[in-house]
């Protein structure tokens, strides 16, 4: 695997939204929930989980659409794609990974709501949860994820 030179800079379709990373994921994930097959219209959204500290949105006008729940999921008001969501209950930015142009960070290490998943959908994660992992269980999942990515 190539190692990833910091900082590393992502942008919406449209280019207004440009936005900087300057540490790696502490985990990627799919999501086969049915809201992400709804916002992703496939079969799951890819998630690269990103601490906030190390998440910048340097320029562009963004808005909140999609699921206006507890964290907010964040879109280019221009071309209104989605860019990231905002977790509130923890110090993570969950970054759409296809945005930055590293393709490593579009490879699932664990998948969430395999229990709505649609029955062809099939990836490479490590992990399999129906929901979420459970709160005790992701600092083994990060510390096993940083091992594989030589961190």
């Amino acid at each position: 695997m190539t190692a990833v030179q910091f900082p590393v800079e992502g942008a919406c379709m449209c280019g207004r939204c440009r936005m900087r990373v300057n540490a790696a994921p502490i985990i990627t994930m799919a999501c086969h929930c049915m809201g992400c097959q709804k916002l992703s219209a496939s079969a799951f959204s890819l998630t690269a989980m990103i601490p906030a500290a190390a998440f910048a949105l340097l320029s562009g006008e963004t808005q909140v659409g999609a699921m206006h729940g507890a964290n907010p999921y964040v879109y280019c008001a221009n071309c209104l794609n989605w860019l990231y969501t905002e977790l509130t209950s923890a110090p993570f930015v969950n970054v759409r990974p296809g945005l930055f142009g590293v393709p490593a960070w579009s490879t699932p290490f664990i998948e969430s709501h395999v229990s709505e998943k649609l029955s062809w959908a099939v990836t490479p994660a490590k992990h399999s949860f129906a929901k979420f992992p459970e709160p005790h269980q992701y600092g083994q999942l990060m510390a096993e994820y940083a091992a594989l990515q030589g961190g």
